[in-house]
């Protein structure tokens, strides 16, 4: 069975993780991606990781991550000839997506407006720190400045600790699956041509619809409350005999069960937890007294407990320990390939977070290495090996 984007061509002529991540989404929903790279050094990514070794093959460990499936090409923009190559690959794409900072594809000559002569129904997506217009637009914007500029930083961590960095890269990858999406969803539309203007800094704010809305609607003024969820209590994280507990007795039956399991159903006859509303404004001290309880097991223990009685809770687990875990090891999640060129051995990386019919989306090659499908692409164009040779040796390819 095709895949929803099979038959679909993508020019990703992005650098780093927002734009990347966009179309490594579209690379699993079968779109054909092709990577239009500078030449001689390509993705700033294939530098970036914590493996020097990778970082110097240009194969780092951030390239690798978003980009198994793809087809790297490389070419340069500045050269007339390569800049007549790249538009000849325009003319066959469907998607164009670049996360470059405004202007900068125009003053090549390669913009929008240039690029939608040679393809009317090219839908060009334009991922940037703060959209294409208003008075912020030539600010420059890594992940961590749009944390900051979005307010993701203000509501992270709690009084002493906030404003803090999410642990990882939030802004640049909501930015790029607000990108797919609206890639996507352009496809479906009639006409196709379209320019997409993804800001990131709203890409975020439009998942922070609770936080956002409670101030506009409601008049509160967002806060940190660290591990805990200031909507209900009990509802945040415990301390166990052995690791952290999330527990989310968020309904009075839940309370209710919570205490029973715990031997500590006398607490409900207290009136500073008569209601929800009673323990939102004693969480802490009701925070201590069911750590009493929760401080004879460990978490793991206690979460398999309290979720069989129906009180929803998960010990808090690292990275690796999830990744190790049946429930997502078992489910395709991860992709392996064995003995990846440029990196010289097997590579495990991560997919998406899906399933289409009960299979996980997967892709049937690597990341690639830089201009590894220079020939493949520019002959299918019709160019001959010698002027591929004239190319390369002109440095526009």
């Amino acid at each position: 069975m095709s895949k929803p984007l099979s038959g679909i061509r993508v020019l990703d002529l992005t650098n780093v993780l927002a734009g990347p991540f966009a179309c490594h989404q579209l690379v699993h929903m079968g779109a054909e991606v092709i990577k239009v790279e500078a030449v001689g050094r390509g993705d700033l990514a294939r530098q970036l990781g914590a493996d020097p070794d990778l970082n110097k093959k240009n194969m780092g460990v951030s390239f690798l991550a978003q980009n198994a499936g793809k087809k790297s090409v490389t070419v340069n923009l500045k050269k007339p000839d390569g800049k007549a190559l790249f538009e000849k690959l325009v003319a066959t794409a469907d998607v164009l997506v670049e996360n470059f900072r405004p202007g900068v594809m125009d003053r090549l000559g390669v913009g929008y407006e240039a690029l939608k002569q040679i393809k009317p129904d090219l839908i060009y997506c334009a991922i940037s720190g703060f959209g294409q217009d208003g008075p912020w637009v030539h600010r420059p914007a890594y992940d961590q400045i749009i944390q900051g500029a979005s307010g993701v930083m203000s509501i992270t961590g709690n009084k002493e600790s906030a404003p803090l960095r999410v642990g990882y890269p939030i802004a640049d990858t909501v930015g790029g699956m607000t990108a797919a999406f609206a890639i996507a969803a352009q496809l479906n539309a009639s006409p196709r041509g379209a320019f997409l203007d993804v800001s990131m800094p709203e890409s975020v704010l439009a998942t922070m619809g609770w936080v956002v809305s409670n101030h506009l609607i409601a008049g509160v003024e967002p806060s940190a409350n660290g591990n805990e969820n200031p909507t209900s209590a009990p509802s945040g994280t415990f301390e166990t005999a052995e690791g952290l507990i999330n527990i989310e007795a968020n309904k009075d039956e839940q309370w209710l069960l919570l205490t029973d399991h715990l031997g500590l159903a006398t607490l409900r006859d207290r009136p500073e937890y008569k209601t929800r509303e009673d323990r939102k404004a004693n969480r802490l001290q009701l925070k201590a007294d069911l750590e009493t309880a929760l401080k004879s097991r460990s978490a793991r223990e206690s979460a398999k407990d309290l979720n069989r009685i129906g009180v929803p809770s998960g010990a808090v687990l690292s990275v690796p320990e999830v990744l190790s875990m049946p429930q997502v090891a078992d489910r395709g999640f991860l992709a392996h390939f064995e003995d990846v060129p440029g990196v010289g051995r097997a590579i495990d990386v991560a997919t998406t977070g899906f399933k289409v019919d009960g299979s996980a989306p997967n892709v049937g090659s690597p990341p690639p290495q830089l201009g590894e499908h220079n020939d493949e692409i520019w002959a299918d164009l019709g160019v001959s090996a010698k002027d591929l040779a004239a190319l390369k040796e002109g440095g526009a390819i």
